[in-house]
This record gives structure tokens, sequence and C-alpha cells, in this order.
């Protein structure tokens, strides 16, 4: 089970600067990985690559994997349904028990009879995550699937996608470095370089489970060298 970049560049028609080049990485799950850059410095269209959304100017990307989705938190559900008629048309019977858990402990039970237009952002973004949830995917990227969701919702619900999809694999993008320190198997720092990134650089995170937590003195170090590679530019990249 794996997803491999092979010397991956891009650059946006008619912009003379690369958003990165030559970009090697591999991700083998299953686990919970994540993606951290400051602003603007290509994650999502990495994501985009990843999934197949864009076509690489030269590189390539090479996986096993059968279906891979990708999430972001600009997406919108078709405002002619209430999310749990929407539910209920996308998710495959087989994932109906699923479905009414994630309902439940997403928060989301009491909004069901509401249109998507209706909710709070937070509220929208759960919604949207969960109807991804509820597919078939070996690979799920999000990409700020989780902002405007309060602190301890989020941590719940990381928590929970790591407890019930255990041979599934994520690659999660977030500007919170707490969460990714956290949460991950393996951070992938997409460094900022006034050029475009030439690599990535790799920290294993603290993989939180349920039952276990890492002390706070081991998050601020795991944040502290999040934030410094973000920063460090081309000449720390490896």
């Amino acid at each position: 089970m794996y997803i491999t970049c092979k010397d991956l560049s891009y650059s946006y028609p008619g912009v003379p600067t690369h958003v990165f080049k030559g970009i090697n990485c591999s991700l083998r799950g299953p686990g919970f990985f994540s993606l951290f850059g400051l602003s603007g410095v290509g994650k999502s269209t990495l994501a985009r690559l990843l999934s197949n959304g864009l076509t690489a100017e030269s590189g390539r990307v090479e996986t096993d994997l059968g279906r891979i989705l990708y999430a972001h938190d600009s997406e919108r559900l078709p405002g002619w349904l209430t999310i749990g008629d929407h539910f209920k048309k996308i998710a495959d019977n087989k994932y109906a028990k699923l479905l009414q858990g994630l309902i439940s402990d997403y928060g989301l039970k009491e909004s069901l009879s509401r249109r998507f237009t209706s909710l709070s952002m937070g509220q929208r973004n759960r919604a949207n995550l969960i109807r991804y949830l509820v597919q078939d995917f070996d690979l799920l990227i999000t990409d700020e699937v989780l902002a405007n969701v309060d602190e301890p919702t989020r941590y719940g619900i990381l928590g929970s996608m790591k407890h019930i999809f255990p041979k599934k694999m994520f690659l999660y993008i977030s500007h919170n470095a707490i969460e990714v320190a956290r949460f991950s198997k393996t951070i992938f720092v997409l460094p900022q370089a006034p050029d475009g990134a030439t690599g990535l650089i790799e920290i294993s995170g603290l993989d939180q489970q349920a039952n276990r937590s890492p002390s706070d003195e081991m998050v601020q170090k795991k944040i502290y060298e999040i934030l410094r590679a973000a920063s460090a530019g081309e000449d720390s990249t490896r």
C-alpha cells in the first residue's frame, strides 16, 4: 500500500516560477500522514497531483492504491437536499451503520433536516468530511477539512478516523501544527522557498492513539521541529 512522487514538478501557466520542482516522497500505509507548510507553498497543488486532479509538468506519481479521494474545505453540498437526504443518497447500504455513528459522533444528529447553506461553517466541514468517509477509498486526502471546527471536536474526529479506519491511508493537510504533531505517523513538510521547494522534509509524528496521549513537552518539541522545517528554505530540504 503506497503512493510515491518521483521528481515531481509543477508550475501554473503564465507564472515564471515553479510551485515546487523535483519533489520526491513516499507514503507507505496504512496510517495517518500529514502535509504541512506555510500558506502558498503548494500543499493543495501537491494534493491535487496525488489525486489526479492536476497533471505534473514533469515527474510522475506511482501507486498501487485503488481509489484516491480528495476533500477540501471549500466544497459545497447540493442545496436542494437536506444533509440527511444527501448522506442517504451517497452512502452505500453497507455503510449505513458507520454513517449513523459518524453523524452522532460529529454532532450533526440534530441538523439532518437542514440544508447545507443553513449550517455553520464548522457544521458544513463536518458534513462534507462524513460524505467522504462513507465511500469506498484507499487513500483520503483531506485539505483543511476541519477548518472552523473547535479544537476538542477536531481532536475527537481525528482520533475516531484513526480508530475506525486502521487499514486505510490518510493524508491530512492543515495549518494547525499542534494537531499535525499529535496525530500524524509521519509529517511531510513543504518548506518555503522563493523559486519553489525542491524537496520535502520528513518528520516522525507522535501518532497519538485513543489510549495514549503524548506529554505537552513532547508536543511542543515536535511543533518547534515542524515550524522550523516549514520556514527553513531550500538549503534544509532533503
